[in-house]
């Protein structure tokens, strides 16, 4: 027996109609009939009595029509629960991410999450993806925004679509800051601050070829906040991913692009077969819809 049945049986009752109840759930009468007479044979009784011009109800009709209340009230109760258990979802999501561009789509992906589990809060922790990426090894955090290139052989994870460009940062005042872009001729005699991350130095050597052993790194840096003090004092040129450079006031420090262009993709990362809370159960599901296996989302920046 069918809740779908039960409710067009009720419905039945209620108009004292096969035809108007036809209408009001929307199909046809003949599909209607047929689904009741078919409950009939089921069950082995005969519910209706299609004799006169309204539909009677036999006794074993009025035992049903009252045992089907019953049930669909229990089914509306416990689809109700269900629901309020989905929203009574509470508790801690550990998220590490360095200063990318991309935090613009992280943070999409938690007001939508919190419309749905209003109770979940987020502990959001800031550095290299070196050291997310072993936080989340060692279970401090659950899942890392992780610019790459890095090591994914442990993790799963979902590939963002937006880009993080490589430009260089410099004081307001520089002439350079006039420049629409600079290349690897225009760098080699500046002195620079270049990223800690060894890999991601790498990813530079090969954009700056031979000269990159003979450039003059004075400094290196594992966040761009830092980076970008360093060149407003003119002390070096940092050598930096765009990440959240818009928001800086461009009065005192601007970005200019990396000739030939040069970006970097960033992941949403978690450990493999690793024992979450609820909270963050939930909040990796929910990413993997959000986010989308084709990676189709683009942040609203």
């Amino acid at each position: 027996m069918e809740i779908r049945v039960l409710k067009y049986f009720l419905t039945v009752v209620r108009e004292e109609s096969i035809t108007k109840a036809a209408e009001v759930l929307h199909i046809t009468q003949p599909t209607l009939s047929r689904q009741l007479a078919q409950m009939e044979d089921d069950i082995g009784v005969k519910l209706l009595d299609r004799g006169g011009r309204k539909i009677k109800l036999t006794n074993e009709g009025m035992l049903l029509r009252r045992r089907a209340e019953e049930i669909l009230q229990l089914v509306d109760k416990t689809e109700r629960e269900l629901i309020e258990q989905e929203e009574c979802i509470e508790g801690y999501v550990n998220i590490g991410c360095g200063e990318l561009a991309s935090v613009n789509i992280l943070t999409d992906l938690c007001d939508s999450f919190l419309k749905k589990y209003p109770g979940v809060r987020f502990d959001i922790y800031t550095a290299t993806a070196d050291v997310i990426k072993e936080r989340i090894e060692r279970g401090v955090a659950d899942v890392g925004l992780l610019l790459e290139p890095i090591e994914m052989e442990r993790f799963e994870f979902i590939r963002l679509k937006l880009r993080e460009r490589w430009c260089v940062l410099m004081n307001a005042k520089d002439p350079l800051a006039q420049r629409e872009s600079l290349s690897v001729s225009d760098l080699k005699d500046l002195p620079l601050c270049l990223p800690r991350r060894l890999n991601i130095r790498s990813e530079l050597a090969n954009l700056f070829g031979d000269d990159f052993k003979n450039l003059n790194v004075v400094f290196t840096s594992n966040l761009s906040a830092n980076a970008a003090i360093i060149a407003q004092k003119g002390l070096a040129y940092p050598v930096i991913v765009t990440g959240n450079i818009s928001l800086w006031d461009k009065s005192k420090v601007v970005s200019v692009p990396l000739s030939p262009k040069l970006t970097a993709t960033s992941v949403l990362a978690w450990k493999r077969e690793q024992p979450f809370g609820i909270a963050a159960t939930k909040f990796i599901e929910f990413s993997k819809c959000f986010l989308g296996i084709d990676n189709t989302y683009e942040p609203s920046i």
